[in-house]
């Protein structure tokens, strides 16, 4: 049963060209040999807790995603009864309702500011970068705030919500160089805390609350990085919410990763260990649910950037791991790189993508002029 199991799993990564216990980087080396009949009863699930029990092994992570996503190898996998059973319960139930709005935010926002701070660049930016022309990190975290700003083409005096503003870099940004009034809202305690802090002095105000319950009236709304908590079910209900709450000639600038193709829940591993309840959106469903709502004046893809963006992001966290496992085992540490390397060779090879989509109640009188 054993050797049966073995020659499926090598015959599946052969699709990829990963060989196991190959010389090249993204050839994975096995040390336990049960791992294979455990990828095949619980596919991607099974991979990535392998991992963190050390069971196998690569010399670049990144490579083997790369590979593993540039030939859409899931797609080869047959999933098991269980996984079936948790997407059918994805399309039946709102994983993603007001009662469940907070799980992400305790699950993995809170888990220690200490490690963020460690990781993201200085303004904690825990979105994309833009590295169009920058050569650092926190260059290009700049860049893509400025780059917002500039989409939204902020005035001073103007109020801005801005829908899931983490540890408040948008807010701050905004508010310091363009004089701008940022509402911003988090379902994360401990970015709350930490995000008033950093905005202490500046016309911020940052607020613990789930979207749905956002109220009052804004020049602009920007969203950076949230979206994929939102679900497919409640779509319609987060474009309903910013209509709502925008001027009519206002701006609504939505940052997302995203995917080619609509799924109704997330990568098994991925909703278990990183973001529960998370979901990429596709482009067909984002353009139903502004239907009717909002012009699309505009949609920038610059996906690639988050290579570059994650992989910087782990380069800091291995580099401060030395302080960081006081408080994380050396489970935690094989999770993390698995996450933050993961997902890197998924957006390598365009697997996912990272959309800016800029949209208007009205549509923009003479049209809206691209900012790059």
């Amino acid at each position: 049963m054993m050797a049966l199991a073995e020659r499926k799993v090598k015959e599946l990564f052969a699709r990829a060209d990963i060989k196991i216990n190959g010389t090249r980087p993204w050839d994975i080396q096995v040390h336990n040999p049960a791992l294979y009949s455990r990828v095949l009863a619980a596919s991607s699930l099974g991979l990535g807790e392998a991992y963190m029990d050390g069971w196998w092994d690569c010399k670049a992570l990144d490579q083997f995603f790369f590979h593993i996503t540039r030939v859409n190898l899931g797609a080869h996998v047959t999933p098991s009864v269980k996984l079936a059973l948790e997407v059918l319960k994805a399309k039946v139930l709102n994983l993603q309702s007001k009662s469940r709005a907070f799980i992400v935010g305790e699950k993995h926002y809170d888990i220690g500011n200490d490690l963020y701070a460690a990781m993201l660049d200085k303004r904690l930016t825990y979105t994309c970068g833009y590295w169009k022309n920058a050569k650092t990190l926190d260059a290009a975290q700049e860049a893509k705030l400025d780059l917002v700003c500039r989409k939204l083409r902020l005035k001073p005096g103007q109020r801005v919500l801005d829908i899931g503003c983490g540890w408040g870099s948008f807010a701050k940004y905004a508010a310091e160089k363009y004089k701008v009034h940022v509402t911003g809202i988090t379902i994360s305690k401990e970015q709350m805390k930490l995000a008033r802090k950093l905005c202490v002095g500046l016309p911020v105000d940052i607020i613990l609350q789930d979207y749905r319950d956002v109220q009052g009236e804004f020049d602009h709304i920007v969203s950076l990085g949230m979206f994929e908590h939102v679900g497919p079910k409640n779509y319609r209900t987060y474009m309903e919410v910013a209509h709502r709450c925008l001027k009519d000639d206002g701006l609504f600038l939505l940052h997302t990763i995203g995917s080619s193709t609509p799924a109704p829940k997330s990568e098994p591993w991925m909703d278990k260990y990183i973001f529960p309840g998370g979901v990429l959106p596709s482009p067909g469903e984002i353009s139903r649910a502004v239907e009717w709502l909002f012009t699309i004046e505009d949609w920038h893809n610059f996906g690639a950037y988050y290579d570059k963006t994650l992989l910087a992001w782990f380069s800091n966290f291995n580099k401060h791991w030395p302080e960081l496992k006081k408080n994380y085992d050396e489970r935690f540490y094989r999770m993390w790189k698995y996450y933050l390397l993961s997902c890197a060779g998924g957006f390598r090879s365009r697997y996912n993508q990272l959309w800016q989509i800029v949209l208007s109640k009205n549509g923009v009188v003479g049209g809206y002029q691209s900012v790059r």
